[in-house]
């Protein structure tokens, strides 16, 4: 749910991008910048969150960043400029991060080794329904009660979450309802410990051939997830001439998609370790098969002819973004105790990967046309596997890291 909302209020600016331009007379170049904004300081916090999650553990963690982000949203409703509009965007950045090196490291938490995969299919699932519950509904706020009222929404429902997540959430060992045969079932396959293990120095985490894989596979692929988040509305709003009754109506089937993919990138493995798969191969597979779809659906989308045979290429790209599972990379191979902080920086390598995509595809687009960034998107993904295959090695085996 924590997911479902972070991408809701980052998702709300998407939705109404071409409304706020329109009225306040903001250009496609200094919509950029605004994303550029939020990515600059998400960057930076990306990876100083994961380190402070580790510190300070996933239930503090949660509370602190989530009531961080539900003030930063509310705030955008009071913006009349640009820089205003920069300035509440940047703090949004600053905030959301943590929900995703705290999110994977509550489902090492929570889950065995032979689960993570689906388990963080499911929590990043959230991050599509967010986004597909945003298409509608802010367009049903903003034509109802102006673009304004859909922030304070945002806003709102964190502080919600806030309220429960403080009187549920504990750790397994903590946890009153948990009886000792779960408690054993989660913690099978992690390495044993007979005692509080000491901070990992993160220049030997950056000295790991399997850290760099997590940290490369996202800074290849996370400009593909901003493009998706950002711009395929601005796509299907400018490109195929979408007012914003049809955004409502029809853009958020490629996020049910991504919802749906990041699902399967999780089940499909699984499926095939009860067929007699190594968790391995299971993983691979998923991967390659997905990094060639995606090619295809992204070489298309801009040469037919129908808006509706364009988001449906758009939709199964995004399925296939989603059963890539490269989120899930960490929690499969690391130990938990590095998890968070190992999240952090790949998201924030990643996000400066982001800010320099986001300032092209600004120029690229208003320039040229959304081509060349579909043809860019299309190429990374089998780059990203084989990085995956040359650095990372075997999938679902924790790799000793000593203190």
């Amino acid at each position: 749910m924590a997911s479902g909302l972070n991408y809701l209020d980052r998702q709300t600016l998407s939705v109404l991008a071409q409304t706020i331009q329109d009225e306040l007379h903001l250009s496609t170049v200094q919509y950029a910048d605004i994303t550029s904004a939020f990515l600059l300081s998400y960057t930076i916090m990306y990876a100083v969150s994961g380190v402070i999650v580790d510190r300070l553990g996933t239930r503090k963690s949660f509370l602190v960043f989530v009531s961080g982000w539900s003030v930063a949203c509310i705030l955008h409703a009071f913006a009349r400029t640009a820089a205003q509009f920069t300035a509440f965007r940047f703090l949004l950045g600053a905030t959301e991060p943590a929900n995703f090196p705290a999110g994977v490291k509550v489902v090492s938490e929570w889950f065995p080794m032979r689960e993570r995969t689906l388990a963080v299919g499911i929590f990043n699932g959230g991050v599509a329904v967010g986004a597909a519950i945003a298409a509608p509904l802010i367009s049903w706020i903003a034509l109802t009660h102006g673009w304004q009222s859909a922030f304070v929404l945002g806003g709102a429902l964190g502080f919600i979450w806030v309220a429960l997540w403080a009187g549920f959430y504990r750790l397994p060992r903590a946890h009153r309802w948990l009886g000792a045969a779960e408690l054993k079932l989660i913690e099978a396959g992690d390495a044993p410990t007979t005692e509080q293990p000491a901070p990992v120095p993160l220049k030997r985490l950056l000295r790991l051939r399997v850290v760099w894989g997590c940290i490369l596979a996202r800074m290849l692929l996370d400009p593909c997830s901003y493009f998706f988040t950002f711009w395929i509305i601005k796509f299907l709003q400018q490109e195929r001439g979408f007012d914003l009754a049809a955004v409502g109506k029809f853009s958020g089937i490629p996020f049910v998609a991504l919802a749906l993919g990041n699902l399967a990138g999780g089940a499909v493995p699984r499926i095939l370790i009860g067929c007699g798969w190594t968790q391995d191969r299971a993983r691979k597979v998923t991967m390659l098969v997905t990094s060639l779809v995606l090619p295809a659906c992204l070489l298309l989308v801009t040469r037919v002819p129908s808006p509706g045979v364009a988001v449906a290429l758009i939709s199964v790209a995004m399925f296939c973004h989603g059963a890539w599972g490269f989120m899930a990379l960490p929690a499969e191979v690391l130990p938990k105790r590095v998890i968070g902080s190992v999240t952090g920086i790949a998201g924030a390598i990643g996000g400066v990967a982001g800010i320099l995509t986001q300032q092209a595809i600004g120029w690229t687009v208003q320039t040229l046309s959304f081509t060349p960034v579909f043809i860019a998107c299309a190429a990374v993904y089998l780059v990203a596997f084989a990085v995956v295959c040359l650095l990372i090695g075997q999938i679902g085996r924790e790799q000793v890291i000593a203190a």
